[in-house]
């Protein structure tokens, strides 16, 4: 009988409910863990901890038997997630909030939390895999590609991840729905939600209007010649590489190549103007505690979404490095996080400067 006390993060959703009774089924003793978090509406509103939501975790729980417990994290979900999202749009980058809720939220919040319980682990129902080489834990893809988080985590620790579980890092989303249906969890059928939990189905620009007017204040729209084609509506309205939404007739399609910050100032032009093929990362965060070898082949993703590329890295000053692209990329966006890969392992990365 194992003597670890696994705190599982539940949300109500089919991932994390089945990662707990995967746990329950092989003897582990567990808690469940889940949060309040911030909403820019009623609190109720949280995508993330709606009273549906709740009930539903409730209600595993109990179907398992276990405790449960819901952690009041409004403030430091607040402060580390909301706060910084929105600073960063304010200053001309499109931030991503969900590395930030796992880095400062899931796995510093609700750790510490479980711990101070009396926990020994964390287990969440994310996609991704964990292997221990030699002294370390090595972060890896979730055999089902297409769910893939280990992007999301990869600013996680060593400390951190010495004590995670991720039980669903070989399972397939299909086989997860098909085992919550057998065990008949109220989750099992509920769609995914691509928004932003926090904004309570309010539209982001909006949000970011009532948090800091100045930063969708209008301003010119210039080609890379100086021409003025039009007139934005706030640069935080817009985000590299968009096509859709800039109310300019032109002969060729234009994109967002750059917004300038100091003149208030969207800068367009046509596809071939929008590829890089090098950028700079700071922050930057490997998970193994040492970069890799500058000029080794990696792949790199710079966004949670987006294709991976082939990439060298020359380290800089201080944090800083050098990506260079084996082929250009359209939507290197500052704020977002390049993170980089080596095979199956996860090898960390950075923050795409300006």
């Amino acid at each position: 009988m194992s003597n670890r006390v696994i705190a599982v993060g539940m949300s109500g959703g089919v991932d994390s409910s089945v990662a707990a009774a995967l746990l329950q089924e092989q003897g582990e003793q567990i808690i469940g863990l889940m949060l309040r978090l911030w909403s820019a509406g009623p609190e109720t509103e949280n995508r993330c901890c709606t009273p549906r939501d709740v009930a539903n975790a409730r209600a595993v729980a109990a179907q398992l038997g276990i405790p449960f417990h819901v952690l009041d994290a409004r403030e430091v979900f607040k402060q580390y997630v909301v706060d910084s999202f929105v600073n960063g749009y304010a200053h001309g980058i499109t931030p991503n909030p969900c590395l930030q809720c796992n880095r400062f939220v899931r796995w510093g919040f609700l750790l510490e939390q479980a711990q101070a319980i009396g926990a020994t682990h964390l287990a969440t129902g994310h996609y991704a895999r964990l292997q221990s080489h030699a002294d370390r834990r090595l972060l890896l893809r979730a055999c089902d590609r297409s769910k893939d988080q280990s992007y999301v985590l990869s600013v996680l620790t060593q400390q951190q991840l010495s004590c995670t579980i991720l039980p669903l890092g070989d399972w397939t989303k299909q086989e997860v729905r098909r085992y919550a249906r057998s065990r008949g969890f109220p989750s099992a059928q509920r769609e995914e939600s691509q928004d932003l939990c926090f904004l309570g189905g309010m539209d982001y620009r909006d949000f970011l209007r009532s948090q800091r007017p100045h930063s969708l204040e209008p301003g010119p729209i210039e080609n890379l010649a100086g021409e003025v084609l039009g007139t934005h509506h706030g640069l935080a309205a817009y985000t590299i590489g968009q096509r859709r939404g800039l109310g300019i007739a032109h002969a060729e399609p234009l994109y967002v190549i750059e917004k300038d910050l100091p003149r208030n100032t969207l800068l367009v032009g046509t596809r071939s103007q929008l590829g890089r093929k090098q950028f700079q990362i700071g922050d930057t965060h490997w998970i193994a505690g040492e970069p890799p070898d500058p000029g080794d082949p990696l792949l790199v993703r710079v966004r949670y979404k987006a294709s991976e590329v082939g990439a060298r890295l020359m380290p800089l000053n201080g944090d800083q490095v050098k990506v260079l692209l084996d082929q250009a990329l359209p939507d290197i966006t500052p704020g977002q996080r390049a993170v980089f890969y080596q095979n199956e392992i996860c090898l960390g990365g950075g923050t795409i400067l300006p």
